[in-house]
């Protein structure tokens, strides 16, 4: 079991077995109220494949997440059982962890790119500290530092998000089919 919660820990902490990243990009913690009325409630299959090594196959987990203006809730399943719970109030993250979870999955990082994903741009961009800018692009936004892209978020199809982080060393390609919000 803990050679295949290894596996996931890659994707759930933003490629976790990465070599250890050139840069380091600003955590973001948005609240969930600044999304307005934006909700979703996404069945998701995430893909990571680490830029170090392009032509190993992807790792691959399932996802279910729900956000509205009042919280972010993701569960992550691997091989059938949930491994992870995280929760978002906009004050408070809660993490539930299975034991045999790498600790190397990293909440915080995927709560960023969560917050890269699905927040406004202006929510972003009010909370990026100096010499950090989040900017459209003809393929969707990226982080930039001092002008230099740090990360990339594409929407290359309607229900899929690509985020290239050469700054960590992963791509996270994110699949989503829209579900019934319980």
């Amino acid at each position: 079991m803990r050679r295949r919660l290894l596996l996931i820990a890659t994707l759930l902490g933003g490629c976790a077995t990465a070599p250890p990243p050139r840069s380091t990009l600003p955590m973001l913690r948005l609240p969930p109220a600044a999304l307005g009325e934006a909700r979703y409630a996404l069945s998701q299959r995430l893909s990571v494949t680490r830029l170090d090594r392009p032509d190993a196959p992807p790792q691959r987990v399932e996802v279910q997440l729900q956000l509205d203006a009042s919280a972010l809730l993701l569960a992550g399943f691997a091989f059938g059982q949930r491994v992870l719970l995280m929760q978002w109030d906009g004050k408070e993250l809660t993490v539930q962890r299975h034991p045999m979870l790498p600790a190397e999955v990293d909440t915080d990082r995927m709560l960023r790119d969560l917050c890269l994903s699905f927040w406004p741009a202006e929510a972003v961009r009010a909370a990026l500290p100096a010499g950090w800018s989040w900017e459209a692009t003809a393929a969707g936004r990226e982080l930039r530092q001092d002008g230099q892209a740090r990360l990339v978020v594409a929407r290359p199809g309607a229900n899929i998000v690509e985020i290239v982080n050469p700054a960590e060393g992963y791509r996270l390609l994110i699949e989503s089919q829209p579900q019934e919000a319980s």
